[in-house]
């Protein structure tokens, strides 16, 4: 009989919490038009609905089943690979500078805000933080600064938490693009006075949307809720820099393509009860805590993003319209040559390089090399057989 070598799933995953518990969910709460898509693609994703191929050993005769993954963001089984090519592509714009990572958070006063118009406010944030740092790149080191931002929108325990993740390189280039103009001692910008800019800024651009009849609020509601965030210390933390160029790219996987929470942080699904693990960063340790599954579907659902909405953005001299131009203008001035042009690696050739290991080789007789055999057509009710992978 033909050996079949199936994926193992050893632990639970979100998938399985969705899958046993998705009609207790919505015995409790409304399942919104935007959810749906989520959920689908999560439950069918790398599972015979989505389809998918099989391979076969050229030594052996084992066979591999491996279904088509379905690629949704919100998807933690999705984001390694489209993570590695993004990163591949940034290796590029990294330069001999120190790096600083820089967290603007929002008040968790604005969350029901957020939650119930998550496209506008999220644009607003983008911009106030965007705004906030090319100001103080002007006003500070009379340039132009380089950063992206990512957005994340969870804490530890998968609470609404708003914020940015910046990364900004340690310098800024002048308005002729003939200087490049460093920070100094390791130090970007004060704290307190980006938080002072940052609430100034975003504020702003809340009145300005509101204006629009975009936010609903009367005057007076508006007003008492305007002096509430005015009264707020707004958080900006500006962390230790990364001072080696080629560990920026290991700091910005930590941030980039990454989902609410990730399916190892998942220990248990037992009697309708979800147990995870989470770090708790003022004590310095690791703890597991322990809700309800339907609880757990409501907070991983708070984090899904709008159709459409960038959650990567870059800006200043690496913002997408000028950024080979600035660049190469910056390399010049550094006198650092521009990296070759790389074509793009199959995903056989990342995983060699990611891992070690080469997927292409029987993990059976280890000997062979497996090839396409057979496509498994998208929509099947159940996966192939050996009757379905033996050879006619």
């Amino acid at each position: 009989m033909t050996q079949i070598i199936k994926p193992e799933k050893k632990t639970p995953e979100i998938a399985d919490i969705l899958y046993h518990h998705m009609d207790d969910y919505k015995a409790e709460y409304h399942l919104w038009p935007e959810h749906r898509k989520i959920l689908s693609d999560l439950l069918n994703c790398r599972t015979a609905h989505l389809g998918g191929h099989i391979e076969r050993c050229d030594t052996c005769g084992a066979v591999r089943i491996t279904y088509h993954s379905c690629r949704n963001r919100h998807c933690p089984k999705c984001q390694h690979m489209p993570r590695e090519r993004w990163l591949e592509k940034r290796k590029d714009e990294i330069l001999p500078v120190s790096y600083f990572h820089v967290v603007f958070t929002l008040p968790h006063e604005l969350n029901t805000i957020i939650l119930n118009n998550k496209k506008v406010m999220f644009n607003i944030l983008f911009a106030a933080v965007s705004k906030t740092l090319l100001i103080f790149g002007k006003n500070k080191l009379n340039g132009t600064l380089g950063f992206l931002a990512v957005l994340h929108t969870w804490d530890q325990k998968l609470n609404a938490h708003f914020h940015l993740h910046c990364l900004v390189a340690g310098g800024a280039v002048s308005k002729d693009k003939n200087r490049w103009l460093s920070v100094k001692n390791n130090y970007l910008f004060n704290e307190e006075a980006l938080s002072r800019v940052f609430r100034g800024k975003f504020i702003e651009r809340l009145e300005r949307v509101r204006k629009t009849g975009a936010l609903k609020f009367t005057d007076e509601a508006y007003g008492n809720f305007k002096n509430m965030l005015y009264a707020k210390n707004w958080v900006v933390s500006v962390r230790d820099p990364v001072k080696r160029p080629e560990h920026v790219l290991e700091y910005l996987a930590r941030y980039t393509h990454r989902v609410a929470i990730a399916n190892s942080r998942i220990k248990s699904l037992k009697d309708g009860m979800v147990t995870f693990t989470a770090k708790d960063r003022k004590k310095k340790r690791t703890e597991t805590i322990t809700i309800t599954a339907v609880e757990f579907i409501r907070r991983f659902l708070l984090h899904s993003l709008p159709k459409g909405l960038v959650r990567i953005r870059h800006y200043g001299f690496l913002a997408n319209r000028n950024r080979n131009e600035y660049l190469n203008a910056i390399r010049n001035l550094m006198g650092v040559s521009a990296p070759l042009e790389k074509q793009v690696a199959s995903l056989e050739e990342m995983m060699l390089q990611l891992t070690g290991t080469d997927i292409t080789t029987c993990p059976c007789c280890s000997k062979g090399k497996m090839h396409f055999f057979a496509e498994i057509p998208k929509g099947r009710a159940r996966s192939p057989n050996h009757l379905t992978c033996s050879v006619g």
